[in-house]
């Protein structure tokens, strides 16, 4: 299942990384690839958005979000299978998905482009292109090309992989705001994004997008909900930053479970259409509470700390 493509070089460049690379590369780059996954951007979107930034954050998490809608979308049309798949001399060195079989596709999903080199432009790149900070803008450099690297150095993309999802994550990066700016209506705006992600209910047979267009549209309807009914205030107070950023990723975590529970495994795990569509409202769920819903605390916390005060 599956098609494969790739040059001899890319090839040659990841069993002579893998080769060198020892326990502790190994160690190290799985670090770095950590850097991109799921709960290190709702760790940093949640920062920006109920602390530090409302309108940070949002700028940020719409750019991550079109990023991971977009990927999978591009994925599902070239169906590349992940290195290790197809070449004896390439090891496995860091599962997607790492409960399931290494070899299970539909479990460990497709290769191009690299989804954590997207995420990594998308993110952290983002952080400084809003700010105009020097600091900012060299992690948004560095950051990126060490989670891309690192994912062929585990053996679960190919470099074109990863040049390609850098390439997707710029292109995002630079797009959308320039979108929001020209597009004064912002529900025009949202219209037009939702009609960018839609072809992808027509032909993608990953969870994966599914997962990923839920969140897109959560988030625009929480952060319109937010601005009209909540409209908390963002704090520097260190300690309340600390409990609304654990408190906030205990709540996403926390529904992500409970939002399993009507549902069987088999059914979850089935790759269906109604699977997918259960999996899509899911997480449509999750994040319009987590986003839109959650900060109505921060209102009751406020008034126990200015007790204290």
């Amino acid at each position: 299942m599956g098609n494969t493509f790739y040059f001899d070089w890319e090839v040659g460049l990841m069993q002579w990384i893998q080769s060198w690379l020892g326990p502790v590369g190994t160690a190290i780059a799985s670090v770095f690839s950590e850097m991109g996954e799921q709960l290190v951007c709702v760790a940093v979107l949640g920062f920006l958005y109920w602390c530090w930034e409302k309108e940070y954050g949002k700028y940020v998490g719409l750019n991550v979000l079109v990023g991971i809608t977009l990927n999978p979308m591009i994925k599902n049309i070239f169906v590349r299978r992940r290195p290790y798949f197809d070449h004896e001399g390439i090891k496995c060195l860091k599962p997607v998905e790492k409960g399931a079989d290494i070899y299970d596709i539909s479990a460990q999903g497709y290769s191009f482009p690299s989804g954590h080199s997207t995420n990594g432009v998308t993110l952290y790149t983002s952080l400084g292109l809003y700010k105009k900070n020097r600091i900012l803008m060299i992690i948004g450099i560095i950051a990126p090309l060490l989670i891309g690297i690192s994912r062929f150095c585990v053996g679960v993309h190919y470099p074109t992989d990863v040049l390609c999802g850098w390439a997707l994550g710029l292109i995002v990066v630079f797009l959308v705001p320039a979108l929001q700016r020209a597009i004064k209506n912002r529900w025009l705006f949202y219209g037009l994004l939702v009609l960018i992600a839609l072809p992808g209910w027509f032909y993608c047979k990953s969870a994966d997008y599914y997962t990923a267009f839920g969140i897109l549209i959560g988030f625009i309807v929480a952060v319109e909900f937010e601005a009209r009914f909540v409209k908390f205030e963002n704090t520097r107070n260190v300690l309340r930053m600390i409990l609304r950023v654990v408190l906030g990723v205990g709540v996403y975590f926390g529904l992500s479970t409970l939002s399993k529970l009507p549902f069987s495994k088999d059914f979850l795990d089935s790759a269906t259409m109604a699977s997918y569509a259960v999996r899509a409202v899911r997480y449509f769920v999750i994040i319009f509470f987590t986003i839109g819903v959650y900060p109505l605390i921060f209102r009751l916390g406020d008034r126990v700390f200015k007790r204290k005060g």
